[in-house]
């Protein structure tokens, strides 16, 4: 298996390419919101103590579309690591 897409027949590259770019577009648009929505999940660990962690995989197993919950994810991991 290549991931070179220069190996890849153009239809493919085609999609990969919009595919790439769609995600681009919604990391770009929606970063500042992923941020504060991960600030804000971040925000109740102190308040939920133990359960912080089931209560925050069912908060982000409700955000959609689901590249949008890993950013969020990806935000609050960043937090926890720096604290």
């Amino acid at each position: 298996m290549s991931f070179n897409l220069a190996n890849k027949p153009a239809a493919q590259r085609s999609e990969e390419e919009t595919e790439k770019a769609r995600l681009f577009e919604l990391w770009q648009h929606n970063l500042h919101r992923a941020k504060a929505d991960a600030a804000r999940l971040f925000g109740e660990k102190g308040k939920r103590k133990g359960k912080w962690a089931e209560w925050l995989r069912a908060q982000l197993a409700e955000l959609t579309p689901a590249e949008y919950a890993s950013m969020v994810q990806r935000e609050v991991r960043r937090l926890v690591a720096a604290r």
